[in-house]
């Protein structure tokens, strides 16, 4: 009977637009929550049957849906681990409890924002309990490769605030300047020593000591110098014997002309003018410049002069500082002065990233509806960047929930009054029979 379904539909309003207004009250109750994707719901039809010369109201059914694409704007923070991801692409988290047990199995979350604090273990851990995940770099800060499309790999980011970190010292550039006038016939200057530091594996300290020894000729000027290079490491020993011979031509003004090897062990490469020493902890690169070249060891004038010693590697230090940078590697300074890379904090896309399943604390999790992940690097494909410093805010548009909260109030009272009319006229054919 079409009155009958005219209650139907009636109440079929009120249920939809009683669930319209818990969404509206989500979206509004989140309004300040950091990350919080806005949830929608739409209402569809019910068609029962439209055939004939009688209608039968179907009434009205509805769907939510979490609009996890919608992004916040973001907001600057002072904590260097809070993190938030512009534009596609979502951080790796685990829960706390998972990592507590420590079993090797920590489930697969994401969410696109989080304050992330060491905690009293050293994971980066939220306020709401999530575990930042990430690859571990190797000692020498570079990260392996790691399989895509699995959490294999993946680890909660630990920091350990006491740690101390140091780099040994692979390369030395050496620019100096020797005299000139010390290879003439009756120079008495004698032999010029330079002393280098430089790190071991274990960040100590250790020194090259370059003795410079002039050839001087009876008669005439020679430009002809023999450098012998000592490593402290190794009691003094003598690790590098060369001959030098420079050019005393106006077009080569006292650049080197030749290098020999006079040991044999370390020979002179003249494509980059380096020879490689082996010094007590491994190789040893020094860079005495190329044949011809102005910037490296040069013969000139009658002062000896270092004009410029360069090398890579640091003494031991303490941990001082972390940061994100944008392609989501997490870095370590130290006071000693170097940086180095812990851990790679990829970025997980999905194809789906509507069928996501929505949990507690803004975290989502991989269903059959989103697809399977991918984690890329961050700015890599289709991901966006990592901000530190950032946090995301509420997607909730607050007046247009107000907004449509009206919406709901009125369409709820219109359907109750739809009610209330069906009921006065089964009321009025109950009293047709009296």
């Amino acid at each position: 009977m079409s009155i009958s379904s005219s209650l139907n539909a009636g109440v079929a309003g009120l249920s939809a637009n009683a669930t319209r207004l818990a969404s509206i009250s989500d979206n509004i109750a989140n309004s300040a929550t950091f990350g919080y994707k806005r949830v929608v719901t739409d209402f569809q039809s019910l068609v029962i049957d439209s055939s004939g010369s009688k209608y039968t109201a179907g009434g009205v059914r509805t769907t939510t849906s979490r609009l996890i694409d919608e992004r916040g704007s973001l907001v600057s923070t002072a904590n260097p681990t809070d993190l938030a991801v512009r534009g596609r692409g979502m951080l790796p988290v685990t829960p706390e409890a998972s990592v507590q047990v420590g079993n090797g199995v920590n489930p697969l979350l994401l969410t696109t924002t989080g304050s992330f604090r060491p905690d009293e273990d050293g994971f980066l851990r939220s306020p709401a309990g999530l575990i930042l995940m990430g690859w571990a770099a190797n000692a020498d800060g570079t990260v392996p490769t790691q399989p895509r499309d699995s959490v294999d790999g993946l680890e909660p980011v630990k920091i350990n605030s006491n740690q101390f970190a140091g780099e040994p010292t692979t390369a030395i550039n050496v620019a100096v300047n020797l005299p000139a006038t010390s290879t003439e016939a009756g120079a008495t200057t004698g032999d010029e020593t330079l002393s280098i530091e430089y790190f071991d594996n274990l960040g100590k300290s250790a020194n090259l000591i370059m003795t410079f020894t002039p050839t001087v000729p009876a008669v005439g000027t020679a430009n002809e110098w023999n450098l012998v290079i000592r490593d402290s490491a190794s009691a003094g020993a003598i690790i590098g014997d060369y001959t030098l011979d420079f050019d005393p031509s106006r077009a080569g003004g006292g650049t080197l002309l030749a290098v020999a090897d006079n040991l044999g062990t370390a020979p002179y490469v003249p494509a980059d003018g380096t020879v490689t020493l082996a010094v007590a902890g491994g190789p040893l690169e020094i860079t005495l410049g190329t044949l011809g070249s102005a910037t490296g060891l040069t013969q000139l004038s009658d002062t000896f002069a270092p004009t410029s010693i360069s090398k890579n590697g640091s003494a031991v230090g303490a941990l001082t500082a972390i940061e994100v940078d944008p392609n989501g590697f997490l870095r370590a300074s130290f006071d000693s002065g170097i940086n180095r890379i812990l851990y790679q904090i990829p970025l997980a896309d999905v194809s789906n990233i509507n069928g996501l399943e929505a949990l507690d604390q803004q975290t989502y999790r991989v269903s059959p509806s989103s697809g399977t992940f991918f984690l890329w690097d961050a700015g890599d494909g289709p991901t966006g960047d990592v901000v530190s410093f950032a946090r995301e805010e509420s997607a909730t548009d607050v007046a247009g929930e107000l907004t449509s909260l009206i919406q709901t109030q009125r369409a709820y009272s219109s359907n109750a009054k739809v009610i209330q009319t069906v009921d006065e006229m089964l009321q009025e054919t109950t009293n047709i029979k009296r």
